[in-house]
């Protein structure tokens, strides 16, 4: 009997099971301590609220619960008219004071953020000068400084909000087993790209409410469910591995549609995490969901094609290593559901 050839048609959720094996293994081996989302981004705010002198907000992300090692090297010359004064939330420190700077201010001044290099983590700045000019930068641990420029424009913004949406996405590992579950799930590539619309449209809907403030949901229990949700889903591809029918199975745009919404207050917490200039919201929300959406579909068209590569080299591998992938994916998101609920306390 000769093998059957790679471009016979197999239900979708074959194609995935090598992809959803390797996700797993990577999620769980790169990212310490199999987090969902390890790269929070800082956040420095400098807003001129007389000629010369600045509100300054710097807000440094915490790591299992530990501040990370992250200073900020002012221009020379620069001196603080109010002492700071910090506050521990449970995710971050917020460190506020005043500053003066000696003219004509801090257009075209250097920021440092000494230990940045040593890490992960970008850093949004956004800056906004008494006569109406503002800039937002993303800045890189391979370029640990920013200039203070007099004007950066809606391209400036919106490229940095694209950018860190586009990160996001794309280190958002919970994110993407989700998106990669539904991939098993569905048997066609027409219920394919029904679903991941439906999940594209649910989580737009809330992330434009929560970012607006017309909605508001506590971080920690949303990552926890977040979290479940995997779990739910790696229990249906085996229900549905074993013969049986499940309500994903059977209508996944729906079940992709209603935890779109949970996830969308996920990527909320992110932006509000790196923070958004007030009067650049519409902007930033946009470009942020953009970035969002093209890293989603840039990892649907890699896991699709990596799939198919790796079918058609041993099928009968990717089949055995499919039985044991949604058991090591709901392993992963299992334990970022209890990881999470700990928070809480």
């Amino acid at each position: 009997m000769t093998a059957a050839p790679c471009a016979r048609t197999r239900p979708l959720a074959w194609r995935m099971l090598v992809v959803l094996l390797a996700s797993t293994i990577l999620a769980s081996g790169s990212v310490p301590e199999a987090r969902g989302h390890e790269a929070r981004p800082a956040y420095l705010e400098i807003r001129e609220t007389t000629p010369n002198r600045y509100h300054v907000l710097w807000r440094t992300p915490l790591l299992s619960g530990m501040r990370l090692p992250l200073a900020l090297q002012l221009p020379a010359g620069v001196r603080d008219v109010t002492e700071p004064a910090e506050r521990v939330l449970s995710d971050s420190v917020v460190e506020r004071r005043v500053i003066e700077a000696p003219a004509p201010g801090l257009a075209g001044q250097r920021i440092a953020f000494l230990g940045l290099q040593s890490t992960i983590t970008d850093v949004l700045v956004h800056v906004s000068l008494a006569g109406g000019a503002s800039s937002t930068t993303l800045v890189h641990p391979s370029r640990p400084w920013v200039e203070i420029a007099a004007a950066g424009g809606a391209v400036a913004i919106a490229g940095a909000y694209f950018r860190h949406g586009l990160e996001h996405i794309l280190l958002g590992y919970d994110h993407l087993l989700f998106v990669l579950a539904l991939m098993l799930v569905v048997r066609s590539t027409r219920a394919l790209l029904t679903t991941i619309t439906a999940f594209t449209l649910a989580h737009s809907i809330t992330l434009a409410l929560a970012v607006l403030g017309a909605v508001r949901l506590p971080g920690p229990p949303v990552e926890a469910t977040i979290a479940l949700s995997i779990v739910l889903l790696a229990r249906e591809i085996v229900h549905v591995q074993r013969g049986g029918t499940g309500a994903t199975a059977r209508s996944p745009w729906l079940v992709a549609f209603a935890f779109g919404l949970l996830h969308g207050f996920g990527f909320a917490g992110a932006m509000s995490e790196m923070g958004v200039p007030r009067d650049d919201v519409p902007l930033a929300l946009l470009s942020f969901n953009v970035g969002v959406e093209i890293g989603q579909l840039a990892f649907i068209a890699a896991a699709l094609g990596l799939a198919t590569l790796a079918r058609c080299a041993a099928a009968t591998l990717a089949m055995r290593m499919g039985r044991v992938a949604p058991f090591g994916m709901g392993i992963l998101a299992a334990f970022w559901f209890f990881e999470r609920l700990a928070s809480f306390w």
